[in-house]
């Protein structure tokens, strides 16, 4: 290994001499096309964030200089494995697989045995670039890789250490050092700490592990007031009942074997919890994936309905979409005990759909079942699916929702389709004007076909909100109107509706400005389907905006649990954020906006939220660089025209201070 990331930048020459570039910002680049790996940057971007300020020739030649540099310790040669490669366009720095720590961290997560998980440990001395100075003109280009990585490692930790074979082994070892490296660098990182509290255990020493667990809670009282993940209680709660019963596990002299002792956390009253893996493709044709994912969405939406289950959002799920997977793996790292997973073959009108449920605790299989009839049965099939599914864990269902949970969305497969389509552009990109006016568009495709599909229409809503955030509106009073036409429709045809009623009533509180009614209609889909994370999150926002900041810290919290790989997670991070800003909390406000554009860097509502928090937390340089990058992202933005995008904050104090956060700030009138 040559090149160095994690924790620090180590760049050793193929004749295994210490590299040291001429400048700082060549080495900075260095580690930037490392990050990028062969897919490279191009010129244009790099020589704009590395050299801003400068004109274009400038810049560019500054670039030519560094690429200069770095050619001299990695020259292209046919035995060099890594070296510079572009073109006039684009640079790419072409490495081998064991060349660059992150590459081999890489690899050893996708292996995902202990052995793999504990060398990917001992790997991660830090974060990636911990201790270099990185200018503050980088910080939006480096700081997405930052938080990926700091994420793959809780993720790490939590994973090894639920894998753990005999105490003192290796791999014991390496999970408690990358704990206690977390925790020096985060002490509220709760994956770290609950490492430490399963380590503990599997030593036999409870008292250790309840400590654990009392500093993991101090720490969260004190830097995010804040109480433990529901995971971290289940699992000091079960150390707790060992200590009043007397029923003790055996410490390491025992003999006993590793996977009996490991402590694996439950959900609260023992709540059966699943999640539903994205179903593969078996059509032959890549166009059709769209298809194969919502047949996973329409699943969990019909499972999600049953109160009694733990239903894990499918945008969580869809982070193992082509990946070779461990279903022992799946659960510990979602922490449900049941795992579903299928295939979808469609051939015109025909189709067929397979689908198996599967314990996750001991990999068994508990139902398997084929599906095959023509594309107007497919809403039989899925009722089927989940009904199945459901009779197949617990013989204890309400009637009145399996009914609920066999309602189709609509009979109209055109509008089904178009519906389809419309969710792959809205839920599965980055959020664009583009994207969303290509998701508006088959939302209003899929009305046209179906005039009575009450999702469809909260969805076509939810895109002009989209359009609102951003001020991407063109006729802003008829756009306005026309969302809060789709919203109401949405909530008046879908009043048993769950989604309907989350997406219409978020519309109805942000473009229409009515809170109230906004939050009437949240509060029904969550009595509806409790398992639905997008409701928990709109539920976060409103509470928010009506005055209430730790009831909408909760309920974001709640979103974040039931989906915790979702590619929409920014959101409910700018929730938390919102709702700081409304609780006077301007710094704990500013870090969750800041977490938030992290994952979404061009997150219009985060950055204003970020902004104005700075101010008010009288951290003012800070303050200046994220008004310049919302300039950036909207320059046509003032203080006459804000109220277009304002929340619609129910205490006129709240709107207030944060008008007057981006007037300090520096936003024109």
């Amino acid at each position: 290994m040559r090149i160095r990331l994690l924790g620090g930048l180590e760049i050793t020459s193929p004749e295994r001499r210490p590299v040291r570039f001429a400048t700082r910002k060549t080495s900075l680049l260095f580690a930037a096309l490392v990050l990028a790996g062969r897919r490279g940057h191009r010129r244009e971007l790099l020589s704009e964030a590395f050299w801003p300020g400068r004109s274009n020739g400038q810049a560019r030649n500054s670039l030519r200089q560094a690429l200069v540099d770095i050619r001299r310790s990695f020259p292209t040669s046919k035995d060099a494995t890594v070296y510079i490669h572009g073109d006039q366009e684009a640079i790419a720095l072409i490495a081998g697989p064991d060349d660059a720590d992150i590459s081999i961290f890489d690899r050893k997560l996708e292996q995902g045995g202990a052995a793999d998980l504990a060398f990917a440990a001992d790997l991660y001395r830090g974060g990636v670039l911990a201790g270099e100075a990185i200018p503050e003109e980088l910080d939006e280009w480096f700081g997405p890789y930052l938080d990926r990585y700091q994420r793959k490692a809780l993720q790490l930790v939590d994973r090894l250490s639920l894998a753990l074979p005999i105490p003192g082994s290796a791999e014991e070892t390496a999970c408690e050092g990358l704990a206690e490296r977390l925790l020096a660098s985060d002490p509220t990182a709760e994956a770290a700490h609950r490492a430490l509290i399963r380590i503990h255990a599997h030593r036999g020493h409870e008292n250790a592990a309840l400590r654990q667990f009392e500093l993991c809670r101090k720490a969260l009282k004190k830097q995010l007031d804040a109480e433990p993940e529901a995971q971290t209680s289940s699992l000091a709660a079960s150390l707790q009942s060992r200590e009043r019963t007397g029923d003790r596990r055996p410490g390491p002299s025992s003999g006993v074997a590793a996977s009996a002792q490991v402590l694996v956390p439950t959900r609260h009253d023992d709540q059966p919890s699943i999640a539903v893996l994205p179903f593969q493709n078996l059509s032959g044709d890549i166009e059709q994936e769209y298809f194969a994912d919502g047949m996973v969405e329409d699943i969990v939406t019909a499972l999600a309905h049953f109160r009694h289950l733990f239903v894990v959002a499918g945008n969580s799920s869809f982070t193992y979409k082509g990946r070779s997977i461990d279903i022992k793996q799946v659960g510990r790292e979602l922490g449900v005990r049941y795992v579903v997973e299928g295939s979808v073959r469609r051939a015109g009108d025909r189709l067929r759909i397979t689908g198996q449920l599967l314990d996750a605790s001991s990999g068994l299989h508990l139902w398997a079942d084929r599906f095959e009839g023509t594309l107007a049965e497919v809403f039989d099939f899925q009722d089927q699916i989940a009904s199945s599914i459901v009779g197949a864990i617990t013989p204890k269902v309400e009637e009145a929702e399996i009914e609920r949970a066999k309602r189709k969305p609509t009979e109209d497969l055109d509008a089904y389709d178009y519906y389809l389509r419309g969710l792959a552009s809205h839920d599965r990109a980055v959020n664009t004007k583009e994207t969303m006016d290509d998701a508006l568009r088959f939302f209003m495709k899929a009305i046209g076909c179906d005039p009575v599909f009450a999702a469809a229409y909260a969805r076509a809503a939810r895109c002009y909100a989209a359009r609102k955030s951003n001020r991407w509106m063109i006729d802003r009073l008829d756009e306005t109107a026309e969302a809060t036409r789709l919203a109401k429709r949405a909530i008046e045809l879908g009043w048993d509706d769950a989604i309907a009623l989350s997406y219409g009533g978020y519309v109805l509180g942000y473009v229409g400005g009515d809170v109230e009614e906004s939050a009437a209609c949240i509060e029904r889909a969550l009595g509806l389907n409790p398992n639905l994370a997008a409701a928990w999150g709109y539920s976060a926002w409103v509470q928010a905006c009506l005055g209430e900041p730790e009831k909408a810290v909760e309920r974001a919290a709640q979103a974040m649990r039931l989906s915790p790989f979702d590619p929409r997670f920014f959101v409910w991070e700018f929730c938390t954020a919102l709702a700081h800003f409304c609780a006077g909390r301007y710094n704990d406000a500013a870090e969750w906006a800041k977490r938030s554009l992290r994952s979404q860097p061009n997150y219009a509502s985060a950055t204003r939220v970020a902004t104005a928090s700075y101010v008010l937390a009288s951290r003012l340089s800070e303050a200046e660089k994220m008004m310049a990058r919302l300039r950036e992202l909207d320059p046509t933005l003032r203080l006459s025209n804000l109220a277009e995008v304002l929340p619609p904050f129910y205490r006129p104090d709240d709107r207030s201070r944060y008008i007057e956060g981006l007037r300090k700030a520096g936003l024109p009138d």
